[in-house]
């Protein structure tokens, strides 16, 4: 997912790479098997610079350049204790004789806010053969692991019952994948009235599909084992008339502009009402995906926009074509810039999870969060902690607030591609437990009991919280 190892990465390991401001912090440079650069036992001019703050000959009143003399242990290696002073990337530099940088490796300075929130990559909206995709949940989540998600979700269309599968599957595997119960909505016609819109339904408690009789009751039946994760407080499934009835009397008291359809935004706004109801994060998905013309018209996301009935715009997603994520991210600034501001994500609504899906890997989100769990996740995107990534092309983007813009590039260059290999090999081992012999089954288990807690270790060592 991330940038591949660069060499600094492979020669050096500086730790911890994240800290909090104003707080005095031990950082620690150690050499990996390189030819030494540093000899033991020996002083080094180093400065620490700040990235944001400009050089220090021409702009002498906001330079954050502090001169150092690092002293390397009997390996030649560094530890020493430095107090950052404000939310940037700051560059260790040590100069040659000329005064240019010999070498220099970047860390990172956050605020308060993000003290103890740490970078959880994955995905928010995917299919399987659940629906329309092309393999089986637990290959799905084992595939989408080897490539570095930390969370995922199956999120198939008028299916919630694959998610609960595939949570089922992995429930006595030790892996650190967290799997999110989910589903794409699309409910039936309110009395000839039909709504097109796209909803993800990404961690909901009950499923909204099932809250009417049709596709998924009818074949998996209405049990709350096959559409909830919890036992108390699921509404029951209501016939075709029954919900036709309730959404008609639903929309009396709702009010739209000229342009708008009235029935549509009804049932938009009812679906994201029980989908926060199911304590879920109710997604507003790609608008601007072309089924021959733009899916949603214009008029009418911009009034979901100017009302923010959802919780979270998928703002990347799905498609390699600019038509789709460009103007969803012009939206997005052009909303923030009339001071409307909204949680995004960004998702693959990957349909195969393998490398030659071109599309599969168009977008992922990073979500800043006290841990890896699915209340916490979506607690956190509500709170506006998420930067959505693009991965259409090589050089990634990203979309966000620019804090979190600055903060994901450093990650991804700089702490991901390290998580990303413990991921890939836990990941490989999670399809040989679901795809392999009685006797692969066995060794994958083994093997992933042995290596489970690898990437908690990892990140507390590289995150000073």
């Amino acid at each position: 997912m991330a940038y591949e190892k660069n060499d600094l990465l492979e020669n050096f390991d500086v730790f911890p790479k994240i800290f909090v401001e104003g707080k005095p912090t031990e950082i620690h440079i150690r050499q990996l098997g390189c030819e030494p650069m540093f000899l033991p036992d020996t002083d080094y001019p180093a400065v620490i610079c700040a990235m944001e703050q400009g050089q220090p000959e021409f702009w002498p009143s906001t330079t954050d350049f502090r001169p150092l003399t690092l002293h390397t242990d009997a390996q030649g290696n560094f530890t020493f204790t430095h107090t950052f002073t404000k939310e940037q990337q700051y560059l260790i530099r040590f100069p040659n004789e000329n005064g240019r940088p010999k070498v220099q490796f970047p860390v990172y300075c956050v605020a308060q806010d993000l003290a103890g929130r740490y970078p959880f990559l994955g995905d928010l909206h995917m299919h399987t053969t659940g629906s329309d995709g092309d393999e089986v949940p637990q290959v799905v989540c084992a595939n989408y692991r080897r490539y570095g998600y930390d969370f995922t979700v199956i999120s198939d269309h008028r299916r919630y019952d694959p998610s609960l599968d595939a949570m089922a599957f992995y429930r006595d595997v030790p892996t650190e994948l967290t799997i999110v119960p989910g589903e794409e909505v699309h409910l039936p016609d309110v009395k000839g009235h039909h709504n097109a819109v796209h909803i993800v339904n990404f961690g909901g408690e009950f499923s909204i599909n099932s809250l009417v009789e049709g596709e998924a009751t009818e074949e998996k039946g209405t049990d709350l084992s096959v559409r909830a994760i919890r036992t108390e407080n699921v509404p029951e499934s209501m016939t075709l008339a029954q919900y036709e009835d309730t959404l008609w009397e639903y929309a009396k008291d709702i009010e739209v502009p000229q342009g708008v359809e009235k029935m549509p935004y009804a049932i938009c706004k009812w679906i994201f009402e029980r989908i926060r109801d199911a304590n879920g994060l109710g997604i507003y998905a790609h608008p601007n995906w072309r089924n021959n013309v733009y899916h949603v018209p214009e008029t009418f996301t911009d009034y979901v926009m100017e009302q923010k009935i959802f919780d979270a715009f998928e703002v990347l997603g799905g498609e390699s074509y600019y038509e789709q994520n460009g103007f969803q991210t012009a939206r997005y600034y052009e909303e923030r810039a009339k001071g409307n501001r909204f949680p995004i994500v960004g998702s693959t609504d990957s349909h195969s999870s393998y490398k030659s899906n071109e599309d599969g890997f168009v977008a992922a989100t990073i979500i800043f969060s006290p841990e890896n769990e699915r209340r916490a996740l979506i607690a956190s995107v509500k709170d506006f902690y998420s930067v959505a990534v693009d991965t259409i092309s090589k050089e990634f983007r990203l979309v966000g607030e620019s804090r979190f813009i600055r903060y994901g590039c450093f990650l991804l260059k700089e702490y991901f591609p390290l998580h990303d290999e413990l991921c890939f090999e836990e990941g490989r081992l999670m399809k040989q437990y679901a795809t392999g012999t009685e006797s692969e089954k066995a060794e994958a288990l083994q093997m992933l009991r042995a290596i489970y807690g690898r990437v908690q270790r990892h990140r507390e060592k590289y995150f000073a919280f």
